[in-house]
């Protein structure tokens, strides 16, 4: 019974897509489900997941994930010939596909994975359209967590 109250107070995040926060600009998320093999859900478990230049792609009104990294684990994968880099399909309803579609089409807009994480006991990607940011809206954007990390090195310090 403690074990299931850690793991609600834990993190369920299994991999984060930091730098889409910092190159672009959300303008709306959505989630999804993913078609994973069955070494793909161990290698998750174990952490083993990297969301780096990955994008989505719209095809045939099917949705998918390219560039991920999951890691095979040795212990899992000895049956079959895993690619850890495998175009993955995205669980989506048609209505959701077909507003990323017609967005994406837009001049200056893309769609990201911005995290991979549980939802009870299956393996959910969070989705962001989003624009580009310039050069000065990344530069504010980290003048803005500099000013935040001294603030809060202020209000340790004073206590």
């Amino acid at each position: 019974m403690g074990k299931k109250k850690a793991n609600k107070a834990g993190s369920s995040a299994i991999a984060l897509n930091k730098k889409a926060r910092f190159e672009y600009h959300i303008e709306e998320t959505f989630e999804a489900g993913l078609a994973l093999a069955g070494w793909e859900v161990k290698s998750l478990r174990a952490g083993k997941a990297q969301l780096t230049d990955t994008y989505i792609l719209v095809k045939n009104g099917e949705a998918w994930l390219l560039g991920s990294h999951f890691m095979p684990l040795n212990t899992t994968s000895t049956h079959v010939l895993a690619d850890p880099t495998r175009t993955r399909k995205l669980l989506l309803h048609r209505k959701e596909i077909a507003k990323i579609f017609s967005r994406t089409q837009d001049k200056g807009h893309t769609c990201v994975p911005l995290k991979l994480y549980w939802k009870k006991n299956l393996v959910k990607c969070e989705l962001a359209l989003v624009t580009g940011k310039k050069q000065h809206d990344k530069r504010a954007t980290e003048k803005e967590r500099d000013w935040n990390r001294q603030k809060a090195r202020i209000m340790r310090d004073n206590k």
